[in-house]
């Protein structure tokens, strides 16, 4: 069965990938990573307040003076729960280019201009095939509009472009008042891929010591559901690839997002319960499945059920909730 796909004009294998996280940083995990049959190898983020302390010397400012003021300072972490630091990371890239064979995309977090936008040409120059940029942001201040926050990205989006020759893949939230309205602006402005979508890791309160918990809660299928339908919707609107990342756990789920649209597929949850043998488990099912149900490849599904091919384009729009309630039996 040919599973081939191309995605941000690289011609991969098959769309299962590592999203990003912490597997990336390490050198035994990737090799096993690819052992497993990962088209390419996604790294995990490059912080911009890794790179901004760096640079302004924050990090050890902030450490000398921890113990004056630690309710202001909490939230930034410390140097130790980084992963990697800036340069590291850049050896880290070439360290990773030397030991596989498959593309490697390294992974930038983060929102402002700031110092870090040369890191995109620096990641470039230290071997790496693409960028995945991870617009982490939570616009929490109620005098910035909706259009600040997007035509910050765009200028941000375009800068970057400017500076490196690689593809650019933006990894988004849905937290957008029109996305395909945003997303087209991304394509305009040269953007090579959407990755849909980031997941925000929610805070929980802990009411008997009055603190804030940071717990980290995998995905399960259920959360892929939200990426399926702007896939759906995103699909034939946009000229850059489509990617899906959280949610992804089954060979059918990974098919379901291949028929809505997309070109990659990134897992990560599913990793970390099954292992990276996970992935060729993944990669024989989808083949088993296409091939049981007659398809000559991966192609001939790919976008079968977006919205402008979709036998009910209603299921992804409006009509849908109507019909989503009226489905429950008691």
């Amino acid at each position: 069965m040919d599973l081939s796909t191309t995605y941000l004009g690289l011609r991969l294998p098959h769309p299962l990938m590592p999203g990003s996280c912490p597997m990336g940083a390490d050198l035994d995990d990737v090799r096993r990573l690819e052992d497993a049959g990962a088209a390419a190898i996604v790294l995990h983020s490059l912080f911009e307040e890794q790179i901004t302390g760096t640079q302004l010397g924050a990090v050890r400012h902030m450490e000398a003076h921890a113990n004056a003021f630690p309710e202001a300072l909490s939230y930034f972490p410390k140097r130790e729960e980084f992963l990697l630091g800036p340069q590291e990371y850049l050896e880290h890239i070439r360290k990773v280019k030397a030991a596989v064979k498959v593309p490697v995309i390294a992974s930038l977090n983060g929102v402002t201009r700031g110092g870090w936008l040369d890191y995109g040409k620096r990641m470039q120059d230290a071997g790496a095939d693409a960028l995945e940029l991870n617009l982490y942001y939570l616009a929490t201040d109620p005098e910035e509009s909706a259009a600040a926050v997007e035509l910050g990205i765009l200028d941000l989006v375009r800068e970057i472009k400017k500076s490196i020759r690689i593809p650019v893949a933006l990894k988004l939230s849905p937290f957008f008042t029109a996305l395909p309205h945003f997303a087209r602006q991304m394509d305009a402005a040269g953007v090579d891929g959407f990755v849909l979508f980031n997941r925000f890791y929610q805070p929980d309160i802990d009411v008997e010591e009055l603190e804030v918990r940071r717990d980290l809660k995998l995905s399960d299928s259920s959360e892929l559901l939200l990426r399926l339908r702007w896939l759906a919707i995103l699909h034939g609107k946009v000229k850059a690839s489509l990617a899906v990342t959280g949610g992804v756990h089954t060979a059918l789920d990974a098919l379901k997002a291949v028929m809505t649209g997309a070109h990659a597929v990134q897992v990560v949850s599913a990793l970390y319960l099954r292992g990276p043998k996970h992935l060729r488990t993944m990669r024989d099912e989808l083949s088993e499945w296409l091939e049981k149900h007659e398809y000559e490849s991966l192609r001939q599904a790919q976008g079968s059920m977006s919205l402008e091919r979709s036998p009910d384009p209603s299921m992804f729009e409006r009509a849908n909730y109507v019909h989503v309630l009226r489905s429950w039996e008691g």
